[in-house]
């Protein structure tokens, strides 16, 4: 595999040089040790889906006004230090196509030394971008940003939570739904992914009739489980949960969507609440959800499909689960942060027999 030429000081991408072997190898061993440390040995571990390069969707750049130049790009391993982006092999094209683009926009606006990051994901309508920076917003640097950036690739442009741009609001397809992003709203990092993690909910969820989907932000598996199943989405992100109701409504062909804004985190869904539903999909932060998975192993919810970005969290909440009387099912691994350490999964629960 060609190695991209800023391997071995960005920090992006630390198992480039891996051949896919011990690549995949390493990630799935990696989820079975955590898995056993946590007392479950034995459970199958699936070899992992990998998304195909170029293809990740959103990025959080580093910026710096340096004497050579704008510097644009991730910070090198174990350091603050930019490594000002020529080349990428993991970023979509308009994501790494935008970092030539900044670096001449923020010439005239950044002073000696002043640095700052931005977040970039790529819509159907264009780029959404979300600047932060210890910068006041003043009218000039409204103007000056929303000169230098209004081009037809860019969507929206805010700085420190304040929209300076909106040439049209944000939409991504999710499941057949168009869904309008809210700023700083949580996004699967590829289409490819968020496809793989899909298909394995609803394998591990068919046939349900009443479905929770807990943590659900902007409905990633509420919209594509609302095809077969009355769905509840629980999400503190008012925001995310609006948009999520917004194209619930008016998508045609889906089954009734109810949401309810809640943190799980104090108050998880417990007790009468769950009686409902036949299936519940979680999909929490990388810390996991031990609250709301204790709630869980005390509920006689038949199946729970629990999607992680952690394998540490993953397994303690999993351990919770079995000793509640739930049966682990296979893992499947989601490898959607190319040559990263870093992996999402799935694994699905059964309630035993009482």
């Amino acid at each position: 595999m060609r190695l991209c030429r800023h391997f071995g000081l960005c920090g992006g991408c630390t198992l480039q040089n891996l051949s896919a072997e011990d690549y995949q190898g390493g990630k799935r061993t990696a989820i079975t040790a955590a898995l056993e440390r946590a007392g479950l040995a034995g459970i199958a571990v699936e070899p992992p889906l990998m998304v195909p390069q170029a293809s990740r969707r959103r990025a959080v750049f580093k910026f710096a006004k340096m004497q050579a130049g704008v510097e644009i790009g991730f910070h090198a391993a174990k350091s603050h230090q930019i490594v000002d982006m020529r080349e990428c092999l993991v970023l979509a094209p308009e994501l790494f196509g935008v970092t030539r683009r900044l670096r001449t926009a923020l010439a005239p606006i950044l002073g000696p030394g002043e640095k700052g990051e931005v977040h970039v994901t790529a819509s159907q309508t264009g780029l959404d971008m979300a600047f932060r920076w210890n910068r006041k917003l003043t009218p000039a640097l409204t103007t000056a940003l929303a000169g230098a950036l209004s081009g037809r690739d860019i969507a929206r442009v805010i700085v420190n939570g304040e929209i300076v741009l909106e040439q049209s609001r944000p939409v991504i397809r999710i499941a057949g739904a168009q869904v309008r992003i809210p700023p700083h709203a949580f996004l699967q990092a590829t289409a490819q992914g968020e496809a793989a993690l899909q298909e394995q909910v609803l394998a591990l969820t068919a046939g349900a009739k009443h479905i929770a989907d807990l943590f659900c932000g902007l409905g990633t598996f509420t919209l594509a489980l609302a095809a077969k199943a009355r769905v509840h989405a629980v999400e503190q992100d008012g925001e995310a949960l609006a948009a999520l109701a917004e194209a619930a409504r008016t998508t045609s062909g889906m089954k009734p969507v109810t949401t309810e804004k809640r943190d799980l985190f104090k108050r998880p869904l417990a007790g009468a609440e769950l009686k409902p539903y036949d299936a519940v999909v979680l999909d929490p932060p990388r810390a996991g959800a031990p609250e709301q998975v204790r709630a869980l192993a005390a509920s006689a919810v038949p199946r729970i499909a629990y999607v992680s970005c952690d394998a540490q969290s993953f397994a303690r909440d999993a351990a919770i689960l079995a000793a509640g009387g739930y049966t682990p099912g296979p893992v499947t691994p989601i490898d959607q942060f190319l040559f990263s350490a870093h992996i999402e999964l799935v694994g699905g629960f059964a309630r035993r027999r009482r």
